[in-house]
C-alpha cells in the first residue's frame, strides 16, 4: 500500500520513538502535579497543574519538534492526517506510540508514588454537576483552541511570527486547564486521559475524552487549513475541480483520425426544425462551396 511505503527506515522509527518518549515524560511530569501531597487551596492547585501541563508540553515540543514534529497528542496527529500533512501509516504508529507512552508514564508515576497520596492518579472526570454532553462540549472547545493555535503558530506561510511556537502551544494548554479543570479535568489529549485510566481501571465517561477532543481538533484544523489560510496548492486543486465540472457538459465530435475532439457549446448552433449541428466558424466556407457547386451545375 502507498500509505505504508517507506516505513522501514531509521528516520521513520526514530520519529515514532520520539513521540513515545515525549508522551511518556509529559504524562509522568504533568500527572505528578495532580498528586495530593499537602492540603493547598484549590486555586493554588489549579494554577500549579495548569503551569505544569503547559510548561511540560512546551518543553517536549521544543525537544522533539525537529525529530517527529512534536505532536504528543493523538488529536494533533489526527488533524495532521486529515489535512494531508501526515501519512495515514505514520499517523497510526504515532497514535499507538503516544498511547503506549502515556501508559508507561502513568505506570511509572503509580509505582514511585506512595499509595496514601496517589489518589486518582490524575484521571480526568466530569464534574458531578455537569452532564456528559456538557463535558463533551467543553472538551471540544478547549481542544479547538489548542489545535487552532498549533496550526497558526506552525504555519510555514507566515513571516510575522517572532516568538517561540512551543511556548505559544504551552500557553494554550495552560489556558485550557485554567478554564476547564473544574469542568472536565481539562484533558485536550486522549493519550493523557488514556494512560491513567488504564493503570487505575477508571473508565467512567472515558469516551468523552476521545470524541470531544477529536471533533474539536479536526474542525479547528479544517477551518484553518481550508478556510482561513488555505495553501496556494490547495486553491489550484479546487480551481481544477471547478474547471473540470464546468466543462463536463462539453460536446465531443469524433475526428477522422479516431481521436475525440472537444467542441465548445458556444461555437455550435442547431438548424431550426432539425437536429443537425453546424460549425459557425466554418459556415462561410461551406456556403461558398455550395454556391460554387450550384454555378458549375447550371453551366
Amino acid at each position: 500500500m502507498t500509505a505504508f511505503k517507506g516505513i522501514w527506515t531509521q528516520q521513520y522509527w526514530r520519529a515514532v520513538a520520539g513521540e513515545f518518549l515525549a508522551t511518556l515524560i509529559f504524562v509522568l511530569l504533568s500527572l505528578g502535579s495532580t498528586i495530593g501531597w499537602s492540603g493547598e487551596s484549590a486555586p493554588l492547585n489549579i494554577l500549579l497543574i495548569a503551569l505544569c501541563f503547559g510548561l511540560s508540553i512546551a518543553t517536549m515540543v521544543q525537544c522533539v519538534g525537529h525529530i517527529s514534529g512534536g505532536h504528543i497528542n493523538p488529536v494533533v496527529t489526527a488533524a495532521m492526517v486529515c489535512t494531508r500533512k501526515l501519512s495515514l501509516a505514520k499517523g497510526f504508529f504515532y497514535i499507538l506510540a503516544q498511547c503506549l507512552g502515556a501508559i508507561v508514564g502513568a505506570g511509572i508515576l503509580y509505582l514511585i508514588t506512595p499509595s496514601d497520596v496517589v489518589g486518582g492518579l490524575g484521571v480526568t472526570t466530569i464534574n458531578g454537576k455537569l452532564s456528559a454532553g456538557h463535558g463533551l462540549v467543553v472538551e471540544m472547545f478547549i481542544t479547538f483552541q489548542l489545535v487552532f493555535t498549533i496550526f497558526a503558530t506552525c504555519d510555514s506561510k507566515r513571516d510575522d511570527l517572532k516568538g517561540s511556537a512551543a511556548l505559544a502551544i504551552g500557553l494554550s494548554v495552560v489556558i485550557g486547564h485554567l478554564f476547564a479543570i473544574n469542568y472536565t479535568g481539562a484533558s485536550m489529549n486522549p493519550a493523557r486521559s488514556f494512560g491513567p485510566a488504564v493503570i487505575t481501571g477508571k473508565w467512567e465517561n472515558h469516551w468523552i475524552y476521545w470524541a470531544g477532543p477529536m471533533i474539536g481538533g479536526i474542525v479547528a484544523a479544517a477551518l484553518y487549513q481550508y478556510l482561513f489560510c488555505p495553501d496556494q496548492e490547495l486553491k489550484d486543486h479546487f480551481k481544477d475541480i471547478c474547471k473540470t465540472t464546468q466543462h463536463s457538459g462539453d460536446k465531443y465530435a469524433e475526428g477522422e483520425d479516431g481521436r475525440s475532439q472537444a467542441m465548445e457549446y458556444e461555437d455550435l448552433v442547431t438548424k431550426p426544425g432539425g437536429s443537425q449541428v453546424i460549425d459557425v466558424d466554418r459556415g462561410e466556407e461551406k456556403r461558398g462551396k455550395d454556391a460554387t457547386n450550384e454555378l458549375l451545375s447550371s453551366v
